[in-house]
């Protein structure tokens, strides 16, 4: 007997104002930072405008990942919907952020070779509006990250871009004070190696996902001897715990059983048991008698 409990997040309706004001905002300062740093010869606001360009892609696929899976049905073969597109979006998002990291480095040591003049004042200028326009976009996407890796992907290169800008603008306020010119290509190498921990920690988790290991808190040994412990039950095998997207964790199991044993109180405990306990709400659950033949010869 099989018996599956669905629960489908829509969380993603939730974020999708707030991101699509996010994206906004960053497309439109991406442009005049891009043009500054160009003029006033900042590596600083290059690479905080090329960092805001990996914002406006990011966001800008977070959107349509959260679109996408909100009217894919399960159609066409596609027996989980398109929920697997955040994760994806988020692995890319983290490939990018490597992409601009390394950029950043590398120009910031032909930098410190031969510095260029800058022209600080207007560096400053712009790298003051851009603070202003990442706290906005901080404060926009700070709740959603709690609960959509999607979105906290976009969530963590507004905040390392927010760092970008302040580093900006000390860089800036040092060679006003002091004209020491190693401000710019050094506030631009910090800038990329403070990028570099949280794309591998975000490619870390969406890889975890897409390979679908367990959970990081699920523990398998004691949700093994908490369905092990209901009444009938006498063995707990294909435990397989893995999450599908943000907010859905997901479960298969098999429960085998007395003959004599009704399967409908197992199955009720054992749900109980999976999401009070657990956190998982979507799972599939075989109960079986111990006399029934063939289970233990799928191989893999």
């Amino acid at each position: 007997m099989t018996a599956a409990h669905t629960h489908v997040p829509r969380a993603g309706r939730r974020h999708l104002r707030p991101l699509t004001i996010a994206f906004g905002l960053v497309v439109a300062f991406m442009v005049v930072e891009a043009v500054a740093g160009y003029l006033t010869g900042s590596l600083a606001l290059i690479s905080d405008a090329g960092h805001m360009a990996t914002d406006a892609l990011g966001l800008g696929m977070a959107l349509a990942a959260i679109v996408a899976a909100d009217r894919a049905s399960s159609g066409n073969g596609r027996t989980f919907g398109l929920y697997r597109l955040e994760i994806i979006a988020a692995l890319a998002n983290a490939v990018l952020l490597f992409a601009v990291a390394g950029y950043v480095l590398y120009e910031a040591i032909q930098r410190f070779r031969d510095p260029p003049e800058v022209a600080t004042t207007p560096m400053l200028a712009v790298a003051v509006a851009g603070l202003v326009v990442n706290i906005i976009g901080w404060r926009l996407l700070r709740s959603g990250a709690a609960e959509s890796l999607n979105v906290k992907g976009a969530y963590l290169e507004v905040v390392a871009d927010l760092a970008g800008s302040a580093g900006v603008i000390v860089a800036a306020l040092i060679m006003i004070l002091t004209g020491w010119v190693y401000a710019d290509p050094l506030f631009a190498a910090l800038i990329g190696l403070f990028i570099l921990p949280r794309a591998w920690r975000l490619g870390h988790q969406a890889l975890r996902i897409l390979v679908q290991a367990a959970p990081p808190g699920i523990d398998l040994d004691r949700i093994q001897s908490e369905l092990g412990s209901i009444p009938g039950v006498l063995d707990v095998h294909d435990l397989h715990v893995w999450t599908l997207t943000s907010e859905m964790d997901v479960a298969t199991v098999h429960l085998m059983t007395s003959p004599t044993t009704d399967p409908h109180p197992v199955l009720d405990r054992a749900r109980d048991i999976l999401q009070d306990n657990h956190g998982i709400a979507h799972a599939t659950l075989q109960v079986e008698p111990d006399t029934h033949q063939g289970c233990s010869e799928v191989s893999w």
